[in-house]
């Protein structure tokens, strides 16, 4: 949350010439009402289900690039299960960085819509730290533009994978 998950992958996947896809917005669009109306009347373990749902179409696709929700990348070791040659990134935020990002999204978090948001931002990352780990790579966002994120991973996949080349 607040990662740049969105930003950076719209980026990447452009750069790469690729889709990206957006898990909440496309549950968003499938189910016509918005995350925080889906937690507020049908709860988490709904939406939850949505995301697996998404995940499961999405995963057998090639050329795309997906902005999972960070519960569902936490959840069951799902980053450990994902098909061959699917690359993974951990866009490491700080709890502070991260409220400080979404802070111009109220009502669109429902996770944080609590009496203190940073302590549960803190206690949500430090749940969800095991399964992001299992990322193969890990790119620190704190203090760094959608553009330098970017450029990491498009580093990092161009040392990766030296006979791709990306897009201008």
């Amino acid at each position: 949350m607040g990662a740049g998950k969105t930003s950076v992958g719209e980026a990447v996947a452009a750069r790469l010439g690729w889709r990206f896809v957006d898990f909440d917005r496309t549950i968003e669009e499938t189910v016509g009402v918005t995350v925080h109306e889906i937690f507020a009347t049908f709860g988490e373990r709904v939406f939850r289900e949505h995301e697996q749902r998404v995940a499961d179409v999405l995963l057998r696709e090639d050329g795309v690039v997906l902005g999972t929700g960070g519960g569902w990348a936490a959840a069951g070791g799902r980053l450990a299960k994902l098909p061959p040659g699917t690359e993974t990134f951990w866009l490491l935020v700080s709890p502070v960085e991260a409220l400080r990002r979404v802070s111009g999204e109220p009502g669109r978090r429902p996770l944080l819509d609590v009496e203190e948001p940073l302590r549960e931002a803190t206690e949500l990352l430090q749940r969800r730290a095991a399964g992001y780990a299992l990322a193969r790579w890990t790119v620190d966002t704190d203090g760094s533009t959608v553009e330098d994120v970017t450029a990491r991973i498009l580093a990092i996949l161009a040392a990766e994978y030296p006979e791709q080349t990306l897009n201008e």
